[in-house]
């Protein structure tokens, strides 16, 4: 079968297998990656190098010649003083050879192909190529700097010229590698951070740019590198792996399918993205007019239309989270259950509130603190009947963490010791997984308040303290008074991009006390808090029902995505 009949008889598999990101990034939409392109292009790789890609035809001088000349090339080039005299390359053994190659293929190493143009420190103005200049998607250079002598990075040493391939020896898995394709005026320099080889004998550069991208060459990579936070490989490293070399006008046949097939894959991926785009502006649209719905009327008509539509528009992670979050807002704007006439108002629970707010301060289990006037409240929501204007400051004490030294703190439990969080790192799905304790209590989070990221990566990520915790700077604990976690958990969470449009700083991000406590929120009454948490946790957990689901399709989608390729490799 070739790979244009892989391709399009197999379509449903490329496209379908999506996988979430952990974070945003070009892969389609910003937080997906599109799994099923991604092997795809790994296969075309892969095929490309076992010989498998295009035809291989009888006349083609063997590879075997071609070595011959570029190992002449190298001795002649040596010989004119142009290139230093490479190393003795290491025999191949038979236990490193990944796969067999057709009869006029060879496998060698990367320094029998090429050479590199030696280093200089520069003396004059000279074209900069580092690591941000490299796009790492098209293989090209993007943009490279023209910088002056003395301004010169200690790392700018190495020499190429056009025709040059350069590969980022640090973090590798990033796959910064391309050609140098212009002739670039001041002279180019790359940084040392590069490997860099130029092909000799005629090779298009190309043919080692995807080569060096193939899962052959990333796996042997992974093999050598160093490091974890910033694996990398060195030189020597580099250019001891094995490159299946092909006669020549085989090369070049296998660049021009290779590029053709992979500029397929480009439009197939755009296509994929846009799709799962629009599928996500759409859902996104549908979503807000219950949010927007001015009655009770308006988004019944509007819930229904969403109904008509459920299992087209809620197949993916993305549009159940954004289900998630739509609910939580009805919840908050009083539109999830009915109000009844019955029920004490909210002015009562507020006044509530206050008592005990008295009561504790009193007995000296709180503080005073500021807290804003009800009337003061603004809001551009009209309320719901029995409901008050309030802040979330008049419903809780909040706890500011406190810095502890590194004596204060230690790794395992002791006797009269409590948890120590630092941050939004030791959040668990619910509670916290603290990996530190201490014996102090100068910030102290009770059980059941709401923990709140302050400080730092992260802020607006919530958790709820399961036991008596010490909470570091980074930290904030919402203790409700009268109100119940669960009510409070969902005000603050409805509440998450408003506190963090709040965010100042750039090296250490924050919010402060008054943007929680000032936060302007609407309050039922107590009995339709009850009924609001109730209906509110059912509803979330039928979506986390559905995202389950959703979860395994996408990973029988991804492995039958793995087993084509698999299959067609073999």
């Amino acid at each position: 079968m070739s790979v244009e009949r892989l391709i399009t008889e197999h379509m449903n598999v490329w496209t379908g297998a999506v996988t979430q990101r952990a974070s945003g990034g070009r892969g389609g939409s910003g937080k997906l990656e599109l799994t099923g392109v991604r092997k795809l292009r790994e296969l075309i790789l892969d095929l490309a190098f076992r010989g498998q890609l295009v035809q291989q035809e009888t006349d083609d001088e063997p590879a075997s010649a071609l070595l011959a000349r570029i190992e002449a090339e190298q001795r002649d080039l040596v010989a004119r003083r142009e290139m230093r005299k490479p190393k003795a390359a290491a025999k191949i053994e038979a236990d490193e050879i990944p796969f067999a190659l057709p009869s006029s293929w060879v496998w060698c190493r990367l320094s029998a192909v090429g050479r590199d143009w030696g280093q200089k420190e520069p003396d004059q103005p000279f074209t900069y190529i580092d690591v941000s200049a490299i796009d790492n998607q098209s293989g090209m250079v993007s943009n490279p700097s023209v910088v002056e002598p003395e301004q010169a990075p200690s790392r700018a040493r190495k020499l190429v010229r056009s025709g040059t391939l350069v590969y980022s020896t640090v973090r590798p898995y990033l796959k910064n590698i391309a050609v140098v394709e212009a002739n670039y005026d001041p002279e180019p320099i790359a940084s040392t951070a590069f490997a860099i080889i130029h092909p000799l004998g005629g090779m298009p550069t190309r043919y080692l740019l995807h080569y060096l991208r193939s899962p052959t060459f990333v796996r042997y990579v992974e093999s050598v590198q160093s490091g974890i936070a910033y694996p990398a490989v060195n030189d020597k490293q580099f250019f001891l792996g094995l490159v299946p070399l092909p006669p020549l006008a085989e090369q070049h046949r296998i660049v021009q399918k290779v590029d053709e097939l992979m500029a397929l894959c480009d439009r197939l991926e755009q296509q994929t993205g846009d799709q799962i785009e629009a599928h996500e502006r759409l859902v996104d649209t549908l979503l807000e007019t219950l949010t927007r719905a001015e009655n009770a009327t308006e988004l019944a008509e509007n819930w229904a239309r969403v109904a008509q539509h459920f299992d087209t528009l809620f197949t993916t992670e993305h549009s159940i989270d954004r289900l998630k979050q739509t609910i939580l807002q009805l919840a908050v704007m009083g539109r999830l259950v009915q109000q009844h006439v019955s029920d004490e108002p909210a002015d009562a629970f507020i006044h509530q509130v206050e008592s005990e707010r008295k009561r504790l301060i009193k007995l000296g289990r709180i503080r005073m603190q500021r807290t804003r006037s009800n009337r003061e409240v603004s809001h551009s929501v009209e309320l719901p009947p029995g409901w008050a204007k309030a802040t979330i400051g008049d419903l809780i004490y909040l706890v500011s963490g406190q810095h502890l030294k590194a004596d204060e703190y230690f790794e395992n439990p002791e006797s009269g010791s409590i948890p120590y969080l630092t941050g939004p790192a030791e959040f668990g799905r619910v509670s916290p997984n603290p990996t530190r304790f201490t014996k102090e209590r100068r910030a102290v989070a009770q059980a059941g308040d709401i923990l709140i990221t302050c400080k730092g990566s992260g802020v607006g990520k919530l958790n709820i303290a399961s036991c008596e915790t010490a909470i570091s700077r980074q930290l904030m604990a919402a203790r409700p008074i009268v109100l119940s976690t669960d009510f409070l958990g969902m005000l603050l969470a409805s509440l998450e991009e408003q506190i963090r449009r709040k965010i100042v700083g750039i090296a250490i991000p924050g919010i402060s006390r008054e943007d929680i406590l000032d936060a302007p929120i609407m309050v039922p009454p107590l009995a339709e808090q009850a009924r609001i948490v109730k209906k509110y946790s059912n509803m979330v957990e039928v979506c986390g029902e559905i995202h389950l689901k959703i979860g395994a399709l996408t990973s029988l989608r991804n492995r039958l995505a793995c087993a084509v390729v698999e299959a067609t490799a073999n």
